[in-house]
């Protein structure tokens, strides 16, 4: 079965979305900010159109890496039984839905107490769950309500997770920040190692870890790392 929009159709789709900016705002570049498969995207858009990339910011996101990951790869659920190494058909199709348990689901795990209010306001994940529902009209035709995000992504990040390599960054040469939560479930050290090694036309590279956030940093409260992720950016453009 066709998994639908691979990362080189995501980064087409993005390039678009740069120069319909560039035109409106009569700029020559502009800065990528991804997280996660969105990095992973940023990143191969860039590697494409460095020239028109002031700054590339990318936060927890797969690059390169052999390390075990609990949700993607080998031994998981994504991970073809009859084909070891290979992505495991049977576990998305062209697309999967995506209801509210299954969008906070990851994001409780990921919080080291049993108040998750106590971590993130309640009021951003009920508004993370609403926009991410709103994305889609066919989802008030499916109880519960849920919404389809296509299966490229997720076969692309198996392969990531297994030591394949989709993009090079040696092709970039903008600035940029490497973030990583210390708590993150989806990328790896050696994903930000390798990437920095990588990014040898890069005019700088900097690699910042944040202490005890989660892969969901920039939703959590101020306190749990969403200020030191903001700073860390903030300091990174204006310098």
């Amino acid at each position: 079965m066709h998994r639908l929009v691979r990362s080189n159709q995501a980064a087409h789709d993005i390039s678009a979305v740069v120069d319909s900016i560039l035109r409106r705002r009569g700029v020559a570049r502009v800065a990528l900010f991804g997280w996660a498969t969105g990095g992973q995207w940023a990143g191969y858009c860039a590697s494409l159109n460095s020239e028109k990339i002031s700054a590339l910011i990318l936060l927890n996101s797969l690059y390169r890496g052999n390390s075990p990951l609990s949700l993607i790869g080998r031994g998981t659920d994504s991970d073809d039984p009859a084909h070891p190494g290979h992505f495991n058909p049977a576990s998305c199709g062209a697309y999967r839905l995506n209801d509210a348990a299954s969008l906070l689901r990851p994001w409780d795990h990921s919080i080291p107490m049993d108040d998750e209010d106590t971590w993130r306001d309640p009021a951003v994940a009920k508004a993370y769950v609403a926009l991410a529902l709103a994305s889609d009209p066919t989802v008030p035709s499916r109880n519960p309500p849920s919404f389809r995000s296509p299966c490229g992504a997720m076969e692309d990040s198996f392969y990531l997770a297994t030591g394949r390599q989709l993009w090079d960054a040696s092709l970039i040469t903008a600035p940029t920040l490497v973030l990583a939560s210390e708590r993150d479930f989806w990328s790896r050290a050696e994903d930000r190692e390798n990437l920095a090694a990588d990014l040898v036309h890069s005019p700088r590279v900097q690699v910042v870890v944040i202490p005890g956030a989660t892969h969901f940093v920039h939703l959590d409260r101020p306190d749990r790392g969403r200020n030191l992720l903001l700073s860390a950016i903030k300091m990174f453009l204006t310098d």
